[in-house]
Order: structure tokens, then C-alpha cells, then sequence
């Protein structure tokens, strides 16, 4: 590893503060081999990336003190990820399709596409059996002035879990020198085909493995939530956050009502804006009082989908440490669900000749 910082270096990629470095993660069941990325800024930020998934595998931030503690859920070895990331998605990229779409089923430019369910379910899920989060990435480190950064690409073949098109798809990942991790999604396709990727990362400001983020205080820039049924899928309707639960106009306990919603916890997803809009803006805010971690998410996305672990069963993590329901918390950033059954959504069509791009970035500080 420390000749391929010293190489990084040479050719300019990295700064002297910053590093790249690279290491063997494992051997998939089908006998492919899976790399992991570190990148580090002057800070001591560090964010590690496996090519299983593209999954944040560890994301290191400081607290009020400067003590560094890994705020990412995960596992601490490939097989583990093989075994349990079906069911709770730690750190991955999710597609084509993230969240669910209704019946497995959708009509696109007069053609009907039939879908995988989610197991025990009437929706598809996260793009499918084998969607985004359970492929091979190909990685390549970047140039980029903000800071270390590295750049997964994939091809998902026509006919691939259903979906049409052949896709050629770009996820980059940048650790800026101001201590956020940036996200850029890129996608392309030769057929009209629906599109909508996130990062299914479960945060705990005060570390994983530490017990539940039900003390983290959330605030959202949404003053509405979509209406959704008893499979957590969209009815249409449009409804205001005021009075309610899911009112987090103002800093709030996350926590603090899970007695006023119906599952016991958050699924659900929030209005960000009527439209993707032309760059970031403040979607989120989320303070671990105990640490004084702040965690500040913009994105030009149109929606945020809130999840507290609210179906997580007990699991073993990074280190020994034990997981279970509200232990981490997703907020991802991206078109609502099921987009393809509801017109008055915005649309994740994505034809020929356009290209998808969206941006999220999780800034770091304390206080």
C-alpha cells in the first residue's frame, strides 16, 4: 500500500495530506475478488469503499473533541455481506431503482415489464435480487482538486433484473479537504428505462455499534410526506408534515413520537421540492448531542426517504458490536417511490440521448 501512495503522489492524484490506499476485502461466493478503497483527507476524515456494492464500508469522522469514531454500519467481512445485505442494504449503492415499485410491474412507451419481488412482498426492491448493491464494481482512483476521490463504474445489460436498456452507470465518491463525502451519480442508456440511485448508508453519529439513534435530533427542509399504504407504497397523496410526526421543520428528537406512527418507527419518504433542482441545496441536518457530530446533507434530488431501522433484526457487526432495530438511521436522498405508477411525481425516465446526474454531499463538523 505504501508504494501505491507513493505512486498517487508522484502523478498528482493525491495531495501530501491526503492518501488513496488499496486493499484485497475478499473472494464473492461466484469467485470474485472484492477490493476496498481507502480515502483519507488532511483531517483525518476517513471513508472506506469496497467494489462489492460500491458500500461505504467504514466512515470515519471526529467529535466535538477531535476523536475519531466510525459512524457507518457494516460488517467486517465480505461473506457477512454476502449473507445479511439482502435484507438490510448497509452502505450500498441501490438501482436501477431504489425503494419500492408496486407489484414488481410498470408500462413504459407502450411495452410491459415484469419485475422480481422483494421476498414475502408485493413490491419490488432496491433495483432487485442482484441490483446495484450486489454487483462488481469496477474502481478507478481520480483526479480531483477537493480531495482523494474514487470512481466505480458498471454496465447493466439490457434485460438486466427486468429492466430495459443497456445502462452504463458512474458513481463517484470525493472526501473533500472540508470534510464532506460527496456523492455524483452519472448514468447513460441506449432504451428508455426508469432510474433513480441512492446510497443506503445507516449513520450513528455517536459511532456504530453504539445503541440506538433515538437521542440524534433531525431536522428536514420538507413540509410534506407522501401518503403511503400499508406496504409502505405510495397512494399519490401529498400531506403536510405540520402537526404530525413527521414534522421536522424544526429540530426534533428522532425518537421522540414513534408512538404516533403506525410501524413503530420511520420508512417514509419526504418532499424535498416539486422538481430536481439545479444544485444541492440543504435537505437535512442530523446533531448526535453527546458528541456534538453534525452531519449536514444537501442534494438536488426532489425527495429524502427517512429510515430509522425499523425492521433491522439483531445482527453482528464491524468489531463484535451488536445491531439491532433504530441502532443507525438512512436518509437517502432521491425520487420517490414507485415513481413509475404516479404521473404527478417527477419522473425517473431515463432516454437515450440524456444523461442522469445527480449530486449529494454529508458535511462533517461538530459542535
Amino acid at each position: 500500500m505504501k508504494h501505491l501512495i507513493l505512486t498517487l503522489l508522484s502523478v498528482g492524484l493525491i495531495s501530501a495530506h491526503a492518501e488513496v490506499t488499496k486493499d484485497n476485502f475478499g473472494i464473492t461466493r461466484d469467485g470474485e475478488s472484492v477490493e476496498r478503497y481507502t480515502l483519507k483527507n488532511k483531517h483525518g476524515l476517513v471513508a472506506k469503499v469496497i467494489t462489492l456494492g460500491g458500500i461505504i464500508n467504514e466512515l470515519h469522522v471526529p467529535d466535538r473533541a477531535g476523536k475519531t469514531a466510525d459512524i457507518a454500519l457494516g460488517f467486517d467481512t465480505l461473506a457477512e455481506y454476502e449473507e445479511h445485505n439482502g435484507g438490510v442494504f448497509f452502505g450500498c449503492i441501490t438501482g436501477r431503482v431504489a425503494n419500492r415499485i408496486a407489484g414488481g410491474k410498470f408500462d413504459l412507451d407502450g411495452k410491459s415489464y415484469t419485475l422480481d419481488l422483494h421476498p414475502k412482498t408485493n413490491f419490488h426492491l432496491h433495483g432487485g435480487l442482484k441490483g446495484f448493491s450486489k454487483v462488481i464494481w469496477k474502481a478507478e482512483v481520480v483526479t480531483d482538486p477537493r480531495g482523494p476521490a474514487l470512481r466505480l463504474t458498471y454496465l447493466s445489460k439490457d434485460g438486466d433484473q427486468g429492466f430495459p436498456g443497456n445502462l452504463k452507470t458512474s458513481v463517484t465518491y470525493v472526501l473533500t479537504e472540508e470534510d464532506a463525502l460527496v456523492i455524483e451519480y452519472e448514468a447513460a442508456t441506449d432504451k428508455a428505462t426508469p432510474i433513480n440511485l441512492t446510497n443506503h448508508t445507516y449513520f450513528n453519529l455517536a459511532g456504530a455499534g453504539s445503541g440506538t439513534v433515538l437521542d440524534h435530533r433531525l431536522t428536514l427542509q420538507s413540509q410534506r410526506y407522501l401518503e403511503t399504504d400499508a406496504d409502505l407504497l405510495p397512494t399519490g397523496k401529498l400531506l403536510p408534515v405540520a402537526g404530525t410526526a413527521f414534522d421536522f421543520t424544526k429540530s426534533e428528537v428522532i425518537g421522540s413520537r414513534f408512538d404516533q406512527i403506525s410501524i413503530g418507527g420511520y420508512d417514509h419518504a419526504f418532499v424535498l421540492a416539486d422538481k430536481p433542482q439545479t444544485k444541492p441545496a440543504l435537505a437535512a441536518e442530523v446533531h448526535e448531542p453527546k458528541s456534538g457530530r453534525v452531519m449536514r446533507i444537501l442534494t438536488d434530488q426532489p425527495g429524502i426517504q427517512l429510515y430509522t431501522a425499523t425492521y433491522t433484526t439483531p445482527l453482528k457487526g464491524k468489531n463484535g458490536a451488536g445491531y439491532d432495530r433504530f441502532h443507525g438511521l438512512c436518509l437517502e436522498t432521491q425520487h420517490h417511490p414507485d415513481s413509475v405508477h404516479h404521473a404527478e411525481f417527477p419522473t425517473t425516465i431515463l432516454r437515450p440521448g440524456e444523461t442522469y446526474r445527480t449530486t449529494t454531499i454529508h458535511q462533517f463538523s461538530s459542535r
